[in-house]
């Protein structure tokens, strides 16, 4: 199992957006759709509740939680 980061870009950080949790695991994908081929996202799992959002952004950045 991958071990628990919060993310943020900037000086903003990352929450879930169904339970309000900042702790996550990554997880990297690739984006195979029209448009998007051979591009990859950061996938962050809520820790807590499972909710998946992508991010495209390079300024994501991941610690350790």
């Amino acid at each position: 199992m991958s071990k628990p980061v919060r993310a943020a870009i900037g000086e903003k950080w990352i929450k879930c957006g169904f339970c309000q949790g900042d702790v996550f695991r990554d997880r990297e994908v690739k984006l195979e759709t029209m448009g998007w081929s051979n591009e990859f996202a950061t996938a962050l799992i809520c820790w807590d509740c499972g909710q998946v959002q992508m991010f495209t952004n390079d300024s994501l950045q991941l610690f350790r939680a």
